[in-house]
């Protein structure tokens, strides 16, 4: 029972006593008596009063105040009572509450430039709780992710999720980094860490696209050697060439030399292919800027299909073309776009070799073009090399292809995929802006 209760039961008690002993006096004793005792009451009165206002409603006031702080009421004060030890205890009760109030409101600013600044970094940044499982993720590492802005990922964990950046990051150890670079041509640095919250630690993760930065060191690198060899091979081939058409010149009005005739001929063919091969390189370098204007999708699709039918028809290999019943109007540069396609359809029957299929789509939402091929498919450390600088999984391939592609789709805006999924076939996926 509270104070405040038992103080009103002393009361109740003090005064049916002082109201028995009143009774009895003024029926057995004299008057003088009666008015002793009344004046007892009087005081008795008098003193509870001043107890009350002294003890207990000081002691009533602090425990509001400890009922104000349970509620987390900051903004709500003590009144002063008049009593300098209880008037004390109030002026500490109320600038604690001050600083408390005040402690709350900066941190609450704190966590709002936070979450603004979370919301609005370039990193990606993806916290998780302490079973691992998603409590939020920024807009930066939603669209990393590449799923529909429709998509929620808090309540999943990392292998929930459809995304290729997402698998590697649940293989990368606590409190270290990883530079990471995918099958869409992306490269970023991972961070896996965590932070103390309420006493535990909460893993989250800071994503970096590098590939900017990667790709302008890479294409400052490569041009500087594809010029300096190019500049001294056609110099060099050049002059061959000219020696060689001169001797062959001179050996072909001789008799019996058709022999020495036929080795100059192919030397000089070798000094051309050898020119055009550097050449190739150097077109890299040279990719024009884009013209973009407006186009129906399904038409440059369409007109690319009709002009690579014949290489896949003599490898027996059907394009099915499933395009949307409405064409998608995007804005690029239909030349360099459709070298770009032939490149991709190029690429996909060379996969398949013979007897096999490539599908063409076209969708609204998102806008994209998709070419998938039922060829043998890339595995996992094929697909992080795919749009590296001179590489190859051919033979005697030059590995310019998918560097031409990238160059391309970048000029245009453009973010893309390639990888072989579950169901066998390998997806060539553009997404447009």
């Amino acid at each position: 029972m509270r104070v405040k209760g038992l103080f009103w039961i002393l009361t109740g008690l003090l005064l049916t006593v002082m109201g028995v002993m009143t009774y009895h006096v003024f029926y057995n004793y004299s008057s003088v008596m009666f008015f002793v005792v009344e004046g007892l009451v009087f005081i008795s009165v008098l003193y509870l009063i001043l107890f009350y206002r002294r003890i207990i409603k000081p002691l009533d006031i602090i425990g509001n105040g400890m009922e104000l702080l349970k509620e987390q009421d900051f903004s709500s004060r003590l009144s002063r009572v008049g009593q300098k030890e209880a008037d004390r205890i109030v002026d500490i009760f109320n600038k604690m509450m001050e600083q408390l109030k005040n402690e709350r409101l900066h941190l609450r600013e704190q966590n709002h430039f936070l979450d603004l600044l979370i919301n609005a970094s370039p990193m990606g940044v993806i916290m998780l709780n302490l079973d691992n499982v998603i409590l939020s993720v920024n807009p930066a590492a939603h669209k990393m992710f590449g799923q529909p802005s429709t998509v929620g990922f808090a309540g999943k964990s990392l292998t929930d999720i459809d995304s290729p950046l997402a698998a590697e990051l649940v293989n990368i150890p606590l409190y270290e980094s990883q530079t990471i670079r995918l099958n869409d041509a992306n490269i970023y640095k991972c961070t896996h860490s965590s932070f103390v919250d309420r006493g535990f630690h909460h893993s989250f993760y800071l994503v970096e696209v590098l590939t900017q930065e990667v790709f302008k060191a890479e294409k400052k690198a490569y041009e500087k050697v594809i010029r300096m060899i190019a500049h001294e091979v056609n110099n060099t081939t050049a002059g061959i060439t000219s020696t060689l058409d001169t001797l062959e010149s001179t050996f072909s009005e001789l008799e019996n030399t058709e022999d020495i005739c036929e080795v100059l001929r192919v030397s000089i063919e070798r000094c051309y292919s050898m020119s055009h091969f550097i050449t190739n390189f150097a077109d890299v370098v040279r990719i024009p800027e884009p013209q973009a204007i407006n186009h129906k999708l399904n038409a440059v699709v369409t007109s690319c299909k009709r002009f690579m039918e014949t290489i896949c028809r003599n490898r027996n290999i059907r394009i099915i073309m499933e395009l949307d019943d409405v064409s998608p109007v995007v804005k690029l540069d239909s030349a360099l776009f459709e070298q770009v396609l032939v490149n991709i359809i190029k690429n996909a029957a060379e996969s398949i070799d013979h007897d096999g299929q490539i599908y063409i789509r076209t969708s609204h939402h998102p806008v994209c073009l998709e070419i998938a091929d039922t060829g043998k498919g890339i595995d996992k450390e094929t697909e992080a090399k795919l749009f590296s600088p001179f590489f190859s999984t051919k033979p005697n391939g030059q590995g310019i292809g998918l560097i031409f592609i990238r160059e391309v789709l970048q000029k245009q805006n453009c973010s893309f995929s390639l990888r072989t999924y579950a169901d066998g076939l390998t997806r060539f996926r553009i997404l447009f802006e």
